[in-house]
């Protein structure tokens, strides 16, 4: 019989790339007879809850989706309360993520941000470039057709100045001129609130991805949450269209 003390558990294996849309502050909110604003600064602290279990966990990659395309039609002081956390987490939390080793990467249309907001992402790219610990992606002024539509709009101007021919539109090269070709699609899709939609995130990356969907409001969103929803990430098999199983992470 062998020694089952020298027997080594399976460890907790992570995906390697997880994204989430964060969803569910205004009803955090509107349940404790508080304003909109008190759950997207709650939403926050859950930001940096994530973060940290992340790269205690082991993944390598953390996508947030923390402003839509679509969300500059919301009221504007709302707007522009979000824009005012957005300022504030930059200021007061970027030292500590470039201290540990996070890299931040923006996806998402930047022509028309305002200058500061366009400057202070730009920042946090610059002095984060270095780290390897874990790559924070932040979707912001984002879209997913939107995306899209940008690779298509960069394939279909080399098509016209002769660098490439129509042929060479292909799945591939549209994934090639997304905002972060390089970066691997995710393997788990993580909505909070209850929600079972993407609402035009990733659409393009998340072909494949698993997803997940939990009850949990984003404010109250930590570590054992996003456990959890690991461990029904691999409960799953993923096929990718074919008839074996593989491993996403």
């Amino acid at each position: 019989m062998a020694d089952t003390l020298n027997v080594r558990m399976p460890e907790f294996t992570v995906p390697r790339h997880v994204a989430i849309i964060m969803d569910g502050n205004g009803r955090w909110a509107a349940a404790r007879g508080l304003p909109r604003t008190e759950g997207h600064r709650r939403g926050v602290e859950a930001v940096r809850r994530t973060v940290r279990a992340a790269g205690d966990l082991g993944i390598k990659i953390l996508t947030i989706f923390s402003f839509s395309a679509e969300n500059w039609s919301r009221p504007a002081a709302e707007v522009g309360e979000l824009m005012a956390l957005l300022r504030r987490f930059i200021r007061n939390d970027l030292a500590e993520l470039h201290l540990n080793g996070v890299r931040v990467r923006v996806i998402g249309e930047r022509a028309d941000l305002a200058p500061d907001i366009r400057q202070l992402l730009e920042e946090a790219e610059a002095l984060t470039r270095g780290n390897d610990k874990l790559i924070l992606v932040v979707a912001f002024n984002y879209g997913g057709r939107q995306e899209v539509a940008r690779a298509a709009q960069r394939l279909a101007r080399q098509v016209a100045d002769g660098s490439i021919v129509v042929g060479d539109i292909t799945a591939e090269a549209i994934s090639g001129h997304l905002d972060a070709p390089d970066l691997p699609e995710p393997d788990l899709v993580i909505r909070t609130s209850g929600e079972q939609r993407l609402s035009n995130f990733l659409l393009w990356q998340a072909a494949y991805s698993e997803l997940v969907f939990v009850p949990t409001y984003w404010p109250d969103f930590d570590r054992s949450a996003l456990e959890n929803a690991i461990a029904e990430y691999r409960r799953r098999e993923r096929r990718f269209g074919g008839l074996i199983a593989q491993t996403g992470s």
